[in-house]
């Protein structure tokens, strides 16, 4: 849905592409468990970092260590650091004029502005548990968009230029969170009101499974107010305006001329050596933010 938020110039390409760029979206869960520090790169536990942490923690990655230590940042999630990195790691891309690092670059960083829009990737409860609520994640985040995506409206607009992406960032995975209060508390009452109506039985192939009854979901919808829309379309004009910004922040490469064209090893190598020289000479003292949290 980011791709049609795209102008004229960089759309061709996306569209070109979608089907890569959603099934490489998954990627991250894929190896969520695999990798060594995946799993903090998804979410960020806010309450573990105490009162206010939303404006007193660093925006940017480097501060973030000098504060708290690499350690404890993991031990707490990374995710508006990560998506920071992941920006730098397709701006880059783009300076390359490398396709599939473009679209690799692309498709992950949309996976984390994701999480990042989730209100319970903000938070240690994040599937109920502290709460006697379990499950509640996965009925948030994939149980509802189920039912009732159908009726969501993902006209965003167009993309558009974010001059401070550590901010734009930050501001997503604060408003997520300032959301959670009514994630967690519509749920309660929802439960109260209907304690034996929860569950109920579909059948989906050839197995009969236990899910949370279309009832009690749109009781708990409507609880909310839209708010799954609203962050899920938040979602996709955050994913659109940081392609974008990587685009004209990378000089904005000619991507009509990449939707079919596979640059050589010698070529992808010679435009890595001419934009690490770019670099040295054009801003070193950035450098840091740019390595991001890995």
């Amino acid at each position: 849905m980011a791709v049609f938020t795209l102008p004229s110039e960089m759309i061709g390409f996306y569209k070109k592409n979608i089907e890569f760029l959603t099934e490489e979206s998954v990627s991250p869960d894929r190896r969520r468990y695999a990798v060594k520090d995946e799993a903090p790169r998804h979410y960020i536990d806010l309450d573990e970092f105490g009162d206010s942490a939303t404006f007193k923690l660093p925006r940017t990655w480097q501060k973030a260590v000098e504060l708290y230590g690499e350690d404890s940042l993991m031990e707490r999630g990374i995710v508006p650091w990560h998506v920071t990195s992941m920006y730098y790691q397709l701006k880059t891309a783009m300076m390359l004029y490398d396709p599939q690092k473009i679209l690799r670059a692309s498709a992950e960083l949309g996976h984390y502005v994701a999480d990042a829009n989730v209100p319970l990737h903000t938070t240690s409860n994040y599937d109920g548990q502290l709460t006697n609520q379990e499950g509640l994640h996965g009925f948030w985040e994939s149980r509802l968009p189920e039912l009732f995506f159908i009726d969501y409206d993902f006209f965003v607009g167009r993309a558009t230029y974010i001059d401070n992406v550590p901010d734009y960032a930050w501001r997503a995975v604060t408003k997520a969170h300032l959301a959670l209060d009514s994630v967690l508390g519509f749920e309660k009452q929802v439960g109260e009101r209907m304690k034996n109506k929860k569950y109920s039985f579909e059948t989906r192939g050839k197995q009969t499974v236990k899910v949370v009854s279309y009832q009690y979901a749109k009781a708990y919808h409507s609880s909310l107010n839209g708010m799954v829309e609203r962050q899920m379309r938040a979602s996709v004009k955050m994913i659109g305006d940081l392609w974008y910004t990587a685009w004209v922040e990378a000089g904005q490469p000619d991507l009509k001329k990449l939707i079919d064209y596979k640059p050589s090893a010698q070529e992808l190598e010679a435009r890595k050596k001419e934009l690490e020289q770019w670099k040295v000479h054009n801003y070193p003292a950035r450098k840091h933010e740019e390595d991001g949290s890995n």
